[in-house]
């Protein structure tokens, strides 16, 4: 199938812009061997970095800065362009939801230097939007915005608000590709180049990452059944233009870290002052902030275990590379002992590279995805627990005026008002919270499942390339 395509035509495959950027347009049906085999001949310093896209099934196309064609290796210069067809968690369209349906998803992301611009992909066969099927371009602060109408929305304070996706941040590998371009004198050739490519495969994983994450928050208002329907949501989706958002400044920043101290002193004051009259509540109460607390101490230790593994593929890169010095230097009959030595450190960094990209996917991932689900649970319950400390108010206020005499009529209606909102806050949040409970046990379960079976195949291929090493060697002696 692979020479079938490039018989069509090399543009099928390989186009170059004005910029000295190569578009490597894969198709998804091919395997793993033959795209590998395809970079190795042409471009062989992007076959791990391919590969690795390839595996993770995200991306069908890749746009890369070519060596040949006297491009920069900074990341600064980088272009990253992912047109996607299919991520793992995306909600399947049964034949029952067709009739109402709202699918949304992104299809598309190009990663610049001081932003990420999203293409946003929507197909529907709700009345409310003129076409079936548009797409928009959205930035990060226009999804911020979103979550903060939501947020800001009274009609909204019974459900739990799905977390904003987390801001793009390549600070940390822009920052790592740029040192090591300052350092590239001190380091052999074969050195620079694996750390580099460890660099940029790390560059792109944390595009994907922040690709998904947008998707998920999106993914999650289209597919509940009071937030599809909103207003800001639909103009979101709708509306082919810039929204015209701008990122927080100094003052509005410092006013959101006020708002959260006087939340969490609120917060402190109603659970030491108010019994809560439902044992439900106070049973969820408990629940999340132990749940939330071993969430975000399993993240650590996630992200210090992913951390690990990138240490131990670094030093594979180390001892290979100096192991390759070596065997140039001896050249009595260990230069081929050295040689293929290296090589196998060569391909052991490579599965452990695999290793720690696939545990931060599935596991840290999920981990501080319901870490922050879980915070947006606890501020439903505290707006709830606030609902029930303005109604007891309320019945205070109608006492005092019953005893006065005076405004009872004002008093019984804001009585009334309170008592309403606090019920219809307390039914709604019930569903919500079980609902939560219901969805972080599907999606666990999944990733674990999957996790484990990403180990399994990596501990095989860790087997798999000490054996072949083995005996290579053993052929040598």
């Amino acid at each position: 199938m692979l020479q079938n395509a490039f018989n069509r035509g090399p543009e099928l495959l390989e186009t170059t812009d004005s910029d000295n950027k190569v578009s490597l347009s894969l198709p998804q049906s091919l395997s793993i061997i033959e795209t590998t085999n395809y970079c190795t001949s042409r471009h062989c310093e992007w076959a791990d970095l391919v590969c690795l896209a390839v595996e993770c099934r995200f991306a069908t196309t890749l746009c890369l800065t070519c060596p040949y064609l006297n491009a920069l290796y900074l990341m600064d210069r980088y272009y990253y362009r992912i047109s996607c067809e299919y991520k793992p968690g995306r909600p399947e369209t049964t034949a029952e939801q067709q009739e109402n349906s709202l699918v949304v998803d992104i299809s598309d992301a190009l990663s610049e230097r001081d932003k990420v611009k999203f293409t946003v992909h929507t197909k529907t066969t709700l009345p409310e939007f003129e076409k079936q099927e548009f797409s928009v371009v959205r930035q990060h602060e226009e999804f911020v915005w979103l979550h903060d109408r939501f947020e800001e929305n009274e009609e909204y304070a019974g459900f739990i608000i799905p977390p904003a996706p987390p801001r793009p941040d390549f600070d940390a590998s822009r920052e790592k590709l740029q040192k090591l371009g300052e350092g590239e004198g001190t380091m052999t050739k074969e050195e620079f180049t694996k750390m580099k490519q460890e660099l940029e495969a790390e560059y792109l994983a944390t595009f994907k990452k922040t690709v998904a994450m947008h998707e998920v928050f999106l993914c999650r208002l289209a597919n509940h059944p009071v937030f599809r329907n909103d207003h800001n949501f639909q103009v979101f989706l709708n509306y082919d233009g810039e929204l015209s958002v701008r990122g927080k400044n100094k003052k509005e920043m410092f006013g959101g870290l006020i708002k959260h101290f006087g939340q969490t002193t609120d917060e402190f004051l109603l659970s030491a002052t108010q019994k809560d009259v439902d044992e439900f509540f106070d049973a969820e109460r408990i629940f999340l902030m132990d749940y939330h607390a071993h969430l975000k101490d399993a993240t650590a230790k996630s992200d210090r275990m992913i951390k690990a593994h990138k240490n131990v593929s670094d030093s594979y890169i180390k001892i290979s590379s100096e192991l390759i010095q070596l065997a140039t230097i001896d050249t009595n009959e260990l230069e081929k002992f050295l040689a293929k030595v290296a090589d196998a450190l060569e391909k052991a960094r490579k599965v452990e590279n695999r290793v720690a990209s696939d545990e931060d996917l599935k596991l840290s991932d999920t981990l501080r995805y319901y870490m922050r689900d879980s915070n947006a649970a606890k501020n439903l319950l505290y707006r709830r627990r606030r609902c029930l400390a303005n109604y007891e108010t309320a019945n205070k206020n109608l006492d005092k005026a019953r005893a006065k005499n005076r405004e009872v009529g004002a008093a019984e209606q804001a009585q009334q008002e309170a008592c309403d909102k606090f019920e219809a806050i307390s039914t709604k949040a019930k569903e919500e919270l079980t609902d939560f409970k219901n969805r972080r046990v599907v999606a666990f379960r999944k990733n674990l499942i999957e996790v484990t079976e990403l180990e399994i195949k990596h501990a095989k291929a860790q087997i798999q390339v000490l054996t072949g090493a083995l005996q290579s060697l053993k052929e040598e002696l």
